[in-house]
């Protein structure tokens, strides 16, 4: 049995609607807050759809967290190509969508607007990363194996890594040591910049894990020990941040 409720509530972005997911604990709170920014989703159509981003939101609501999933590909009809939106994703849509879905979350009823982390997977962990980069009132940011961190994404917009000290709070990266995108040596020089910058941050890295590690219903990405073990340290790193 859930120990959660869960509403979705449509919300107007620059004239497009926008779904927001939303997850909340049974009780009265006050809950510390996720916006939980989504992969790429298998096949072409909405969040409903997304077994990934949903379980891993009920996942975060039954461990005491409200939880807001903005479905950030609403630019575009739900039967266009993954492809080619990818290829049109803008920097600054994804920033008003991130924006809008930490607003609905931090007015919801019995959610601590001043206790509210972002997280993302794969696509969604450099939607994260930059969120985090813009966005002042988030309070934690773990990023899992976010790539294209060395790129902006529309015109004009800047790389992820150049902006990371404007970050404004603590970092928890997770990446697996055999992907590709992105490699052990973007990991690295994020791990830089952020020292550079001094922001706190831990990073894991795990051995034989490659890109969406933790993607269980991809059985030749899934890797359950690794994905485990990733589980216990975002957990910890969450309750600490902002319980």
């Amino acid at each position: 049995m859930a120990d959660y409720r869960y509403t979705v509530e449509t919300v107007i972005v620059d004239d497009s609607p926008m779904d927001v997911f939303l997850f909340q604990p049974e009780g009265n709170g006050p809950f510390p807050g996720i916006v939980l920014a989504q992969h790429i989703p298998v096949g072409h159509t909405g969040l409903e759809n997304d077994e990934f981003t949903l379980t891993t939101a009920q996942r975060f609501a039954n461990h005491g967290f409200a939880v807001a999933v903005p479905f950030i590909f609403h630019w575009w009809p739900k039967s266009e190509s993954m492809e080619l939106k990818k290829q049109e994703s803008r920097d600054d849509w994804t920033l008003e969508d991130v924006s809008m879905a930490f607003n609905v979350l931090a007015g919801q009823d019995g959610v601590d607007a001043e206790r509210i982390g972002i997280v993302g997977h794969c696509w969604g962990g450099r939607v994260a990363l930059l969120a985090a980069c813009h966005i002042r009132q988030f309070r934690a940011l773990a990023m899992f194996y976010g790539g294209n961190l060395k790129k902006g994404l529309g015109e004009g917009s800047i790389a992820p890594l150049d902006l990371v000290a404007n970050i404004p709070c603590p970092v928890l990266g997770v990446f697996g040591k055999d992907d590709t995108n992105p490699s052990p040596g973007d990991v690295a020089e994020l791990e830089a910049a952020l020292t550079a910058a001094g922001i706190s941050h831990t990073f894991h890295q795990y051995d034989g894990a490659g890109h969406a590690f933790q993607n269980f219903p991809n059985p030749e990405r899934y890797r359950e020990a690794a994905s485990e073990d990733a589980w216990d340290k975002v957990l910890g790193f969450l309750d600490t941040q902002l319980k």
